[in-house]
């Protein structure tokens, strides 16, 4: 009895354990959709900065004196929840590989990271972690979280000068899988911008700028950076979901089958315990009616 009272309890904890499962399994597929919006609601805020960098650049291409940055910030993006496979080792090692490519001469770097699970990685990797960013909870919170990024980089470039910025962050590619991606964002590409330029207006009336050309080219550069930072951070979350959705499948499926195997030993266990008592009840039969006669 004690052996079937233990199966007993096996049994309803991984029932509990499967429930559990199965809801996290779809808390992340409903996150996977609400990071997707959140990057689509924002295609046609980036379609209109792109305009207004078309429309300035048309007026005044790039000259060329912009100052050389001196240094990298190499902002890498994690997680802040266990139960997502490798997703963090997976871009801290991509993010190692890329760095470990370029020219050692640009300067110093500085890394920062967001996600506490990412954090230890980081500091493992590459020591010390300049600064680190709490990952928002869901897709409104993002905007916060970009905020303070560009608060904090626009402080260091204040302090140390022009520096690069640039992202490592996971990107979903299926509904269950994803894949590193490294996003160079300030300063911007320059054959991207001068591509821009080139293009033909969309429209019959041509765009007059009436405001000065660095401050409007700031400004927009400046959004261009929001949007950038918003884009990877949205996908990033909507990868991890995706990392934890593929992992709470696999866990699902070993819990369908821990639960056939452990069923499977109830019922034996408990055909061999009646069969005993069976038994035991034939064999008292047995002795009555030896003592009767």
């Amino acid at each position: 009895m004690p052996a079937l009272q233990d199966l007993q309890r096996q049994i309803k904890s991984a029932a509990d354990l499967y429930t559990v499962v199965r809801t996290m399994k779809s808390l992340a597929a409903v996150s996977i959709r609400q990071y997707e919006e959140a990057v689509r609601a924002l295609e046609g805020y980036f379609a209109t900065v792109e305009l207004g960098l078309h429309a300035v650049l048309r007026h005044s291409a790039l000259t060329g004196t912009a100052e050389r940055p001196q240094g990298t910030v190499a902002l890498v993006l994690g997680s802040d929840q266990g139960m997502a496979g490798r997703f963090n080792e997976a871009i801290i090692e991509y993010a190692a590989d890329a760095l470990a490519q370029e020219d050692s001469r640009q300067g110093d770097r500085h890394y920062w990271v967001a996600g506490e699970k990412a954090a230890g990685g980081m500091e493992e990797r590459f020591g010390a972690v300049a600064e680190f960013f709490p990952l928002p909870s869901s897709a409104q919170a993002i905007t916060g979280v970009v905020q303070e990024v560009l608060l904090r980089f626009d402080a260091r470039r204040r302090e140390y000068g022009p520096c690069r910025l640039e992202l490592y962050y996971n990107a979903p590619e299926s509904a269950a899988s994803y894949g590193q991606q490294r996003l160079p964002v300030l300063p911007p590409d320059p054959e991207w911008l001068r591509q821009m330029a080139g293009r033909p207006w969309p429209g019959r009336s041509l765009p007059l700028c009436r405001a000065a050309w660095g401050p409007l080219f700031a400004a927009l550069v400046g959004e261009y950076l929001f949007v950038a930072l918003f884009r990877a951070f949205a996908a990033s979350l909507a990868a991890e979901n995706a990392a934890r959705l593929a992992a709470m499948q696999r866990a699902e499926k070993n819990i369908e089958e821990l639960q056939e195997q452990l069923g499977a030993r109830y019922h034996a266990l408990r055909q061999s315990v009646i069969t005993e008592e069976l038994f035991d009840i034939l064999g008292g039969f047995e002795a009555l009616n030896q003592a009767e006669d």
